[in-house]
């Protein structure tokens, strides 16, 4: 199914740059205004000037961040900052990270992909997308040609072939190995040995591969590559356009973590907050738990997590309890939600929250959705943001499985937009493609 290519990979000289950990960068769609200036003083050399340049007031069509962009990494290029490897190869990358006190590593393959319709079901994606987002990725394509961090992408391996296979790899030196101040570590391998290169893309000949991480990113390299077709007299299909930036992934890979995206709200009328707990009573049964109760947290989430219930948690309404809702009549509530999407879709707490709760109860349109609502991927914290009223409510989620993820995107449906977070972001500057 899935065609995959070693690619001749650019990235960081290390004799001429230093310490690689000051260099790279998050991906463009969480980087806030903040870690923007942070990272921009870190080093000359940090990769968000490539990633996600500053936008200017007096940017024009002819000067704009996205044009500097490009002339930077031009000049980094011609200065050695950059070099490009002489072989293609497939790179493997172990990425470590602590969470909630565990380590945890992560083990991904980046290659170049095949860029497949969405209808031919080869690539599965499994969230929704927004149009802004799209055209900044667009704009940067068409201007840098290059994919600047790869997307996230899960596949099974059964029979375990891949995970033999790869571990055989890591007794080399990795040609990249750094740590960094958040606690997280990457080695990066490259995997140039034509007959394992070979069995390697053989290996995915009859995978699906499905999105984690990078659904607009993926929705711009076909814009992209739909634009370069009309504009050529005649296309071949290996051109560089046909192929995007992945790290793969295996579906059952212990550091694969997702994250749930807790919903926080404000801007909310007093009379809509007064009237949300008569509303919601018309939907669910209601179980208060006092905020204080020792042990509450993982009360919370062992609620949550019942497979055989539709259930999810608020904190807003009454100050020292948090309120576990759990939907009475799914027939009713899917009713309210879009006909076309599947029955998985309508019993995810995630669309309960999202189109019975935000849509139907609160009257949340999509252009006011915006400006109320923040993600969270920490309970507690989103619970302390509340407290400290820099919010009014918060919808507390359970994290999704991937067995789910999977599920729907089979289905070929897709979930609510930051349905899943999963955690960590790829860094953006280990290892790059050019499409030139």
């Amino acid at each position: 199914m899935a065609e995959i290519r070693p690619f001749r990979g650019v990235r960081y000289n290390e004799l001429k740059v230093g310490d690689l950990s000051a260099l790279i960068c998050p991906p463009y769609d969480i980087i806030t205004s903040q870690m923007e200036e942070e990272l921009h003083n870190r080093s000359q050399y940090n990769f968000i000037r490539i990633e996600h340049g500053r936008q200017l007031p007096q940017d024009s069509a002819l000067d704009n961040k996205y044009i500097r962009s490009a002339a930077i990494l031009e000049q980094w290029l011609k200065q050695g900052i950059l070099i490009t490897d002489e072989t293609a190869a497939i790179y493997l990358h172990d990425h470590y990270f602590i969470h909630q006190g565990r380590q945890y590593r992560r083990r991904g393959l980046t290659v170049r992909v095949r860029l497949e319709e969405w209808h031919r079901m080869i690539v599965r994606p499994h969230e929704g997308t927004l149009a802004g987002p799209k055209s900044d990725r667009v704009s940067l394509l068409g201007t840098l040609k290059a994919n600047t961090s790869p997307i996230l992408a899960m596949f099974e391996d059964r029979e375990g072939q891949l995970s033999s296979l790869l571990a055989v790899q890591e007794s080399e030196e990795p040609i990249i190995s750094l740590g960094s101040s958040n606690g997280e570590r990457h080695n990066v391998w490259a995997i140039t040995e034509p007959q394992v290169v070979k069995l390697i893309c053989s290996l995915f000949n009859e995978k699906p591969l499905y999105i984690a991480d990078g659904h607009h990113r993926y929705e711009s390299a076909l814009t992209y590559q739909h634009e370069r077709r009309a504009c050529s007299s005649s296309v071949s299909g290996d051109e560089a356009f046909n192929f995007i930036l992945m790290t793969l992934v295996d579906f059952a890979d212990p550091g694969l973590i997702i994250l749930p995206p807790h919903r926080l709200l404000r801007g909310l009328s007093t009379s809509s907050l007064s009237s949300l707990i008569t509303k919601l009573k018309s939907f669910f049964d209601i179980e208060e738990l006092p905020l204080d109760m020792p042990g509450v947290e993982q009360q919370i989430d062992a609620l949550l997590a019942a497979n055989d219930r539709i259930r999810l948690a608020l904190f807003g309404l009454k100050r020292e309890s948090l309120l576990v809702l759990e939907l009475r009549d799914f027939t009713v509530a899917s009713q309210l939600m879009p006909y076309f999407h599947s029955e998985l879709y309508k019993r995810l707490n995630v669309s309960v929250v999202d189109h019975i709760i935000l849509e139907e109860l609160l009257g949340l349109t999509s252009s006011q959705e915006e400006v109320r609502i923040t993600y969270n991927y920490d309970g507690e914290d989103a619970i302390r943001r509340v407290l400290a009223e820099q919010y009014q409510l918060v919808c507390i989620l359970s994290p999704l499985k991937t067995e789910v993820i999977k599920a729907i995107a089979d289905a070929g449906d897709r979930m609510p937009r930051k349905a899943t977070y999963f955690y960590p972001k790829l860094p953006s500057g280990l290892v790059f493609n050019r499409l030139v």
